[in-house]
């Protein structure tokens, strides 16, 4: 899988087409972000991941995407002005995808097969709250919300899904990259 993994065709947010084959050999945090939700503000602790690891060869990769509540309406420039304005955010970020449904971007494809589940913070009730309000995913491995995140190792696997509620900043999360960057 690995390798598909790498191959699969991408955007960047100007426009520009690459696949994930350009971040081989690092360890890659994958989320889909959301400019106008309740979790935007993950931004900064993402910022801040990506500037504590990256010289260790951590990356994180941001993919916008519109699928929930309509919280990410603007256009490609519009989010990454928003993201570099509001909280500085120089990691790479792509052009707005589908993450759920019959247009799920074929990389979201093989990250959910790849990793069906997700972690979620201790006493979560993240997935309680989206059912009661009418907001479930249609199917239990969807994309539950914006900042959903996956973790890959530098060979390509898939070794993480954490929920949208668990912050970039909490000890799970760290403590799985950073093991995960001592391979």
């Amino acid at each position: 899988m690995s390798n598909d993994l790498y191959a699969i065709p991408l955007q960047t947010i100007d426009g520009r087409a690459t696949t994930l084959d350009s971040w081989q050999n690092n360890v890659m945090l994958i989320v889909n972000v959301a400019s106008q939700c309740g979790l935007t503000k993950q931004y900064e602790a993402l910022e801040n991941l990506y500037e504590t690891y990256r010289d260790r060869g951590f990356v994180v990769l941001g993919f916008p995407s519109n699928e929930f509540a309509g919280q990410e309406p603007g256009s490609n420039e519009e989010i990454l002005a928003f993201c570099r304005g509001t909280f500085g955010v120089q990691f790479p970020m792509f052009g707005k995808i589908d993450v759920n449904g019959a247009g799920r971007h074929p990389l979201y494809q093989a990250l959910i097969a790849a990793q069906p589940e997700a972690v979620r913070p201790a006493g979560s009730e993240f997935y309680e709250r989206r059912v009661s309000r009418g907001q479930a995913p249609a199917h239990r491995e969807d994309i539950l919300w914006n900042f959903e995140k996956f973790l890959i190792n530098r060979r390509g696997k898939v070794i993480a899904r954490f929920s949208p509620d668990m912050t970039p900043d909490d000890g799970v999360l760290v403590k799985v990259i950073e093991q995960v960057l001592a391979q």
